[in-house]
């Protein structure tokens, strides 16, 4: 289906780490081999974001080859203390010289009714387009906050990318993305936070992503949805924006 509030972009940065969750437990960090669903979401959240809309997206398009190297980190280790806290050693393994191609649309955000005024498409999709020309509103990252990234604008499919002449890689079951209580798709996940799995697939450098809705779900516990509204205190009235 062809969306049209589509934008498109380039991001790319040094290092990336989309966490795999399995390897987290023990503290030490180990990459998938590509961008996770709600990572790319993060990034576009980064360019440019509204309560009143989702960002979804569509493809991811891998330009660079899938290369890792691992580093020796200190991160801080805390204590059973209040004030108990250190360092300690770990190895993190992260993907290097990282670049992708984007495709992505919005919707309106259903559970968000005090906030039907604001669906004005063309404003939205007028404002991310300027966002991702001007490299977005916020610090952007893959995956975590010490790999720092950079946006631009781009068609997707141009250019030539590594895998273009793969017909086919399976990455097996992946983490999908994180299910708030306020972007539910269903009755079965509206109240509750729940974590999305997907079984990924690229062809020819490219990964269709499954519409979160149609992902395997699991709950993670009951979650209440925070309200929007210049009468909380916590949202300029719409009028008063600039566009």
């Amino acid at each position: 289906m062809q969306h049209k509030n589509i934008v498109e972009f380039e991001v790319f940065g040094d290092y990336a780490l989309f966490s795999d969750p399995i390897t987290r437990v023990g503290g030490e960090k180990f990459t998938y081999q590509v961008p996770t669903y709600e990572a790319l979401k993060g990034v576009l959240q980064s360019v440019f974001w509204k309560p009143t809309l989702i960002w979804v997206i569509d493809s991811v398009r891998v330009m660079n080859q899938i290369q890792t190297e691992t580093k020796g980190i200190r991160p801080i280790k805390y204590q059973h203390g209040p004030n108990e806290t250190g360092n300690d050693l770990s190895y993190y393994t992260y993907l290097k010289d990282c670049r992708y191609q984007v495709r992505a649309h919005f919707i309106w955000n259903e559970n968000r009714p005090e906030l039907l005024g604001d669906r004005n498409e063309n404003k939205h999709h007028n404002i991310a387009k300027r966002m991702i020309e001007r490299g977005g509103r916020r610090d952007i990252f893959l995956g975590t906050r010490e790999c720092q990234a950079d946006v631009r604008p781009c068609i997707f499919g141009a250019g030539t990318g590594f895998y273009d002449n793969t017909p086919q890689l399976d990455f097996g079951m992946m983490y999908h993305g994180i299910t708030y209580a306020d972007e539910a798709y269903s009755e079965e996940t509206k109240g509750m936070l729940t974590v999305r799995l997907w079984r990924a697939v690229m062809k020819q450098g490219v990964i269709d992503f499954l519409p979160p809705q149609e992902c395997l779900h699991r709950p993670v516990r009951e979650m209440e949805i925070k309200p929007f509204g210049a009468e909380k205190n916590n949202f300029a009235p719409i009028e008063s924006e600039v566009i």
